[in-house]
């Protein structure tokens, strides 16, 4: 028994048809990388971290000098050196001494445990202790976090600011990816005016095209106005073409019905292929969708509240899938 919606499979067909990381990937300043789309793995180029260190205020001591400390039989070091944070490497030491450490001094390989401040009794050149420590004991090692090759951030990840300072943890100023998307909206029916016209009778202020504009840009993609355009099928067919050649996407709200015709699926079927002819579902009739040499052409209702979501449901996958962008498909609400 088929469990999946008819909104779903829908969504899920759509997104199918629309080929995957189809923008090509370029440079981009980690400065600037904030909400873009990393094109490829993110893989480790050195260990993280790239040297062992302390991870807390201490000394570190040979492990096995620890061995044997109780209570009734304090354990004393003298401590002969100092390791501070950006030292290149710790100092020597010798069997019964200490060297002070903080947090991010370097430590050398091998067995050597930090003994923590608290756990210590401080004396005039050293301090005693009166438990073992175990090995590597408050060391943080070389390559914990990230093993040199292995993939530190997945291709098709958003970059927000915790993946942008896991990439420039590494020293890495400049990441590849996907090209901002470039979406091409009209609006369409003879009621429609600009906003800079005055109402008349029988008009409606076109409000679709800076709500889609606006919901466009915040879905990290470019959207650009291609104006209104009037119940004139063959001028409208021109004028997608057109909008096909210089853009990603096209996003059309409104026309979907005209004097009885299906005047948007005709014009889908005119320009490319049909995917999506309504939705079995409440309000879904308006939902149209098709593409056109791999591009999507995403169409709409023209009232505002069900253009919104149609592109929601719609057209920020098919954006995603055109970036490449790890995201599930969005449920209706």
């Amino acid at each position: 028994m088929n469990d999946v919606s008819p909104l779903i499979a829908a969504q899920q067909r759509y997104v199918n048809a629309v080929p995957f990381r189809a923008l090509p990937a370029q440079p981009c300043r980690l400065t600037e990388a904030l909400g873009r789309v990393l094109s490829a793995d993110f893989v480790a180029p050195m260990d993280a971290p790239p040297y062992s260190r302390a991870i807390a205020e201490g000394f570190v001591v040979h492990t096995g000098d620890s061995r044997g400390a109780d209570e009734k039989a304090p354990v004393r070091f003298r401590v002969t050196g100092v390791c501070n944070p950006g030292d290149a490497q710790c100092p020597t030491f010798g069997k019964g001494e200490a060297v002070s450490v903080v947090t991010g001094s370097i430590i050398p390989d091998g067995e050597y445990s930090v003994v923590r401040m608290w756990d210590c009794e401080r004396s005039n050149d050293g301090f005693s202790i009166t438990r073992p420590f175990a090995p590597r004991f408050f060391i943080e090692d070389r390559g914990c976090d990230h093993s040199r090759g292995k993939p530190v951030v997945s291709a098709g990840t958003l970059l927000g600011p915790s993946e942008i300072g896991s990439i420039a943890s590494f020293g890495v100023a400049t990441v590849g990816v996907a090209r901002i998307p470039v979406v091409k909206l009209f609006s369409s029916g003879n009621e429609v005016i600009p906003l800079t016209e005055k109402m008349r009778p029988g008009a409606i202020f076109d409000c679709n095209a800076p709500m889609l504009s606006a919901a466009v840009a915040q879905c990290g993609a470019t959207p650009v106005f291609g104006g209104i355009m009037r119940d004139d099928f063959d001028a409208f067919v021109v004028a997608v073409r057109q909008a096909l050649r210089d853009s990603d996407m096209v996003l059309i709200s409104g026309g979907t019905a005209v004097g009885g015709r299906d005047f948007i699926v005709d014009l889908v079927a005119a320009v490319g292929e049909l995917i999506v002819n309504g939705v079995p579902m409440k309000s879904g009739k308006p939902l149209i969708m098709g593409i056109v040499g791999g591009k999507p052409l995403v169409c709409v209702a023209g009232h505002p509240p069900e253009a919104l979501r149609g592109f929601r449901l719609f057209g920020v996958p098919a954006l995603h899938r055109l970036t490449g962008r790890n995201a599930e498909l969005p449920v209706d609400e």
